[in-house]
Parts: C-alpha cells; sequence; structure tokens
C-alpha cells in the first residue's frame, strides 16, 4: 500500500485544493478504508464550497472534505470487534462521543460532547481521498444488493429522509406532499413509495426536476411552484389536503405551502436545512391539530 494519497480541501472560495497527504493508520477500534465512492451533500455547498459560514457542528477545520462515504476495509486496527478487512460498509457521518444520552439513544448527530462530536468531512477528515480513517462504530454494512454510490448516497441523504418519515408515519391511508424535488426531495418520493404511500404529490421550480420526479415513477403527481399550489394540491384530494407533506426546500413558500396543504390532523416535517418561514399559528396549526416535526 502507498504511504501517500490525494485528498480533496474546500478552502472556501469556490474551488477545491487537491494535497499530497500520508495514509493514516487506524487505531484502536478505527479501520481504514479504500474509497468507492463519497457523494456530494447540499450542505457542503451551503456552508463551506462557497464559504466557511458554518459554526460549531457545522463549522469546517480545514479537515479533508466529503461526508458521505462508502468504501472497503483494507485494514483495521487492534479491538474491532465486527467488521474485518474485505466488508463492503457505508459511513454514518457523524461520529459521536458514544457514551452521552443522545449517543446512548443512537442519536449521534445530537452528540453533546463538544470534544468528541466530529462530522466526517468538517471536523475529522472525510471521504474525498483515496482512502478514509473511520471508527467501526461508525460503519453500516453495505448489502451487496447495493453499490458504492447508493451506500454513499444512503449515508446522508437517505439517512435523513428515512428519519423524518419516521417520525410523521407514512402508510398505505397517506398522500404525501414533496416540496422541493432535489435529491432530498427524489430520495423521499422513493422511500413513500416503498412505504406505501397512496399518492405522492411533488412541487418544484424547475421543471428538469418535476420531469425526473414523474419519469421515475416518484410522484403520482406535479406541480410547478407558485401561489395556487394549496389549491392544487387540495383540488387533487377531493379538497381535503394530504395527510403528511416533506419539505425539502428550505424555501419560505414552499414550507407555508406543506403546511396549509395539509388536512386537519395531519403532519408537516421539515428536511431542507437554512431558510426562514412566516405563518399565523391559529388558523395553520392550532385549530386544524396539526403537527410540525424536524428531523
Amino acid at each position: 500500500m502507498a504511504e501517500t494519497m490525494q485528498a480533496a480541501f474546500l478552502p472556501g472560495n469556490s474551488t477545491v485544493l487537491r494535497k499530497t497527504v500520508p495514509v493514516p493508520d487506524p487505531g484502536h477500534g478505527e479501520v481504514l478504508l479504500r474509497m468507492k465512492a463519497s457523494t456530494i451533500c447540499g450542505s457542503d455547498i451551503r456552508c463551506i464550497y462557497h464559504e466557511h459560514l458554518g459554526k460549531g457542528p457545522e463549522g469546517y477545520q480545514g479537515v479533508i472534505a466529503g461526508h458521505e462515504p462508502a468504501g472497503l476495509i483494507v485494514r483495521t486496527g487492534p479491538g474491532c470487534r465486527r467488521f474485518k478487512e474485505g466488508d463492503r460498509v457505508a459511513v454514518y457521518h457523524i461520529s459521536g462521543c458514544g457514551v452521552c444520552n443522545d449517543c446512548r439513544r443512537g442519536y449521534m448527530i445530537s452528540c453533546t460532547s463538544a470534544r468528541y462530536r466530529r462530522a466526517y468531512g468538517w471536523q475529522r477528515d472525510g471521504g474525498m481521498a483515496d482512502y478514509l480513517l473511520a471508527e467501526e462504530k461508525d460503519l453500516i454494512a453495505l448489502p451487496d444488493e447495493l453499490s458504492y454510490a447508493d451506500g454513499a448516497q444512503v449515508a446522508c441523504g437517505f439517512g435523513t429522509v428515512y428519519e423524518g418519515l419516521a417520525k410523521i408515519g407514512v402508510s398505505g391511508a397517506d398522500t404525501v406532499l414533496i416540496t422541493g424535488l432535489g435529491p432530498v426531495g427524489l430520495a423521499t418520493g422513493a422511500l413513500c413509495r416503498k412505504l406505501g404511500a397512496e399518492k405522492i404529490i411533488g412541487i418544484d421550480v424547475i421543471e428538469e426536476r418535476l420531469k425526473l420526479a414523474a419519469g421515475l415513477g416518484l410522484c403520482d403527481a406535479v406541480l410547478p411552484a407558485g401561489p395556487d399550489n394549496v389549491a392544487q394540491v387540495r383540488e387533487l384530494t377531493g379538497g381535503r389536503g394530504v395527510e403528511r407533506a416533506v419539505d425539502c426546500s428550505a424555501n419560505s413558500a414552499a414550507r407555508v405551502t406543506a403546511i396549509r396543504a395539509t388536512r386537519k390532523w395531519g403532519r408537516i416535517v421539515f428536511l431542507g436545512e437554512g431558510g426562514a418561514i412566516e405563518f399565523e399559528p391559529s388558523p395553520d396549526i392550532i385549530h386544524d391539530q396539526k403537527t410540525i416535526y424536524g428531523s
């Protein structure tokens, strides 16, 4: 194995810097992965690529970029209990302390340790390199049915969506509205389809995304974003509105649409990062007994 490797860093001026760095050695409870796929997340663009905007958990500390990695284990350190050389894995993008209340509940993303909570590609070296040093506890076995590219997308994008859908619950009794049909919105459509949603409606401002969602069979109906979206959604649902709504856009108008197009006793989850929203709590939420989740 070579002693050095190529790695990508994001200096924050809309460029990518490639450097030659040493190949790391795995320590106790760590593995070395030969990288096979590492996808780009919207948060990489939003908070790092153009300008270093993030703070705290989103603070980029000049490490190798990439928090959506999948690869092949080529070396293990002492103390590994489950995985071995030759295993195919995806890497969960947040490495928590493992002992705080949130980590023990399985929510490493909410780890409360300022010292030990580190995100791959943000506070510790990520997947945009020939090799990645990862902690065994952060690994997810990659089934043979899934490619490495599949695993990289599952690591952050699909996982984020799945948790949000688990909070609101989606079944064959539900019509689902998705506002924003980028990668996360398309993942939402795919998972809602597998969960048996009765009907899936998608909204976006970009025509190509609408065509893609419809062409892939991820949405039963697609609507260009506009001021009439709430009325259009109600027309598609017999005047009732949807049982579940998922905002993947972080757009203020889209978030309001998600709330107002949801029927009484419905549930809404916000997945899109950033942005703002202004709505009227009494008519929009309280009187119709709606629930908004963040995930």
